[in-house]
């Protein structure tokens, strides 16, 4: 008797472990954010930007999905065509030609900026204190901001 009622125990216990497994599994999973990457060609920056992710916990393999697509001279509408279609989280548009590319294909994936030349001259914010849209980022030309930093004495000649 007391043997039956071990087993059956055992049998409890099996049972309720595998309707857990599903649950613990279910836990553990990990969003990886997938960032699409388009630039002319890679540049020691870039292993700066990864580096910058890692410490914000963003591991490739692990979190992480860099997709990179280098125009090398080429077109960028088509990789950014193929970004945009592969619905990625985020797009690195490195300099003017690739931030107009994907500007020109989302209004819904956020796009971040880098090295272009004056954003409201080239019409990718309609303002740099008001951006709106769905981007943001750094510009590399000294219009609003060097004059007023000039005008202020941050920014000294010479």
């Amino acid at each position: 008797m007391q043997f039956d009622q071990l087993k059956r125990r055992e049998f409890i216990t099996l049972i309720g472990g595998a309707v857990t497994w599903p649950l613990a599994a279910h836990a553990q999973v990990v969003k990886v954010w997938r960032i699409g990457y388009l630039a002319e060609s890679q540049r020691q920056v870039d292993e700066t930007f990864r580096q910058s992710l890692r410490r914000l916990g963003y591991i490739e393999g692990t979190n992480l999905a860099m997709i990179y697509r280098w125009a090398a001279g080429g077109s960028f509408e088509p990789l950014a065509d193929d970004l945009v279609a592969q619905n990625v989280d985020l797009i690195v548009a490195v300099a003017s030609p690739a931030t107009r590319a994907v500007k020109e294909r989302t209004t819904q994936i956020p796009i971040v900026m880098i090295d272009v030349g004056d954003p409201v001259a080239y019409g990718f914010v309609p303002s740099l204190a008001h951006p709106g849209g769905n981007i943001t980022g750094m510009s590399m030309q000294l219009s609003e901001i060097g004059v007023k930093g000039i005008q202020s004495g941050y920014v000294q000649a010479g």
